[in-house]
């Protein structure tokens, strides 16, 4: 379809494929901003979604952001189109997170789309975070050095530790659960973003529906986060998770905003390329909502300054899918 004849259809299409992405506890914190007769689409961060006490500083929710303008990206290069994106483009407003221009090949020219960006697009809606148990099926080095080269290509480092390192990390992240556990503000935020079909809860296009809890584990050596700990939902099924998990980290040199921008479309084109791999994965985010716990993730010589995410991989259930909000809700036409 041209950008030119129908530029609105155009533009929900991509929104509606932006928003498959991933976002912290699935608060969607994007809101996209058209205005009309231009190919322009502005991305903003919605601050009505922040998360106070599990995310101070907004670095998850830049990275839910960079991971919606990633699938942007993808979804544009699979219909033919470039994109121009300008990060921060206005500094008089930070929620203002980004601008891009659709580009329409011309006649002299083969086509603008990103190369291999188009290929990630049959992997937008079969993404989907798993909390489930993994196999101890070792993900072969060629598809690790895949991830890494994805990473790579949006300026950021995927760092798969050894063995001493990804213990550190995963008592970092069991040591993030006790300290979670015992902050009254940040269990009451998460309770207020999981579904359990009660009465009086938020919107059933939000949050983490029951669904996608995954099952209890039994024993600790898995990291996934268990949202159901508030509610203790009745029934829940009760499964042993994989000895050893694989994990990997996501980094940047600077600790900017741009740069967790930078991260978020790194983490959403790491996690396609996954997902093309037929790899599960979950995100972890819980040691490095703790300042005190947060610089300890990073190996120390590293050449990358700053975690933003820690991935867990394997060879399971995908997971299922969780609500968004319609196209209608997060995109406003000028």
């Amino acid at each position: 379809m041209p950008i030119t004849d129908h530029p609105v259809e155009t533009v929900t299409s991509l929104v509606e494929d932006a928003v498959t992405a991933p976002s912290m506890h699935n608060a969607q914190p994007w809101r996209f901003v058209h205005r009309a007769d231009t190919r322009s689409l502005a991305l903003y961060g919605d601050p009505s979604r922040s998360l106070p006490a599990s995310d101070p500083d907004g670095r998850g929710l830049h990275l839910g952001c960079g991971a919606a303008l990633f699938n942007l990206r993808v979804s544009a290069a699979h219909h033919g189109w470039g994109t121009a994106t300008e990060l921060l483009p206005d500094p008089r407003d930070p929620w203002h997170l980004a601008d891009v221009v659709l580009q329409e090949p011309g006649p002299a020219e083969p086509g603008p789309a990103e190369p291999g960006t188009a290929d990630l697009y049959p992997a937008l809606r079969k993404r989907h975070t798993s909390r489930f148990p993994f196999s101890d099926e070792r993900i072969p080095a060629e598809i690790l050095d895949g991830l890494r080269g994805a990473a790579r290509l949006e300026g950021c480092r995927l760092i798969v530790p050894g063995s001493w390192h990804s213990d550190t990390v995963l008592d970092l992240v069991r040591d993030a659960e006790l300290f979670e556990s015992a902050d009254t503000a940040l269990r009451k935020e998460i309770a207020s973003w999981t579904r359990t079909g009660r009465a009086g809860e938020g919107p059933a296009t939000e949050g983490i529906p029951s669904y996608a809890f995954g099952p209890r584990q039994y024993g600790v050596t898995a990291p996934a986060r268990d949202f159901d700990a508030l509610h203790d939902l009745p029934g829940r099924a009760v499964a042993v998770f994989e000895a050893r998990p694989q994990i990997a980290l996501l980094g940047t040199m600077d600790d900017s905003p741009a740069d967790w921008l930078r991260a978020g479309q790194a983490m959403e084109r790491v996690l396609l390329q996954a997902t093309l791999d037929g790899v599960s994965a979950s995100l972890m985010s819980q040691p490095l909502e703790w300042p005190e716990l947060r610089s300890l993730t990073r190996e120390p010589g590293s050449l990358t300054g700053f975690v933003h995410m820690l991935f867990r991989f394997g060879y399971g259930p995908r997971g299922t899918a969780t609500p968004r909000r319609p196209a209608e809700e997060v995109l406003t036409v000028e």
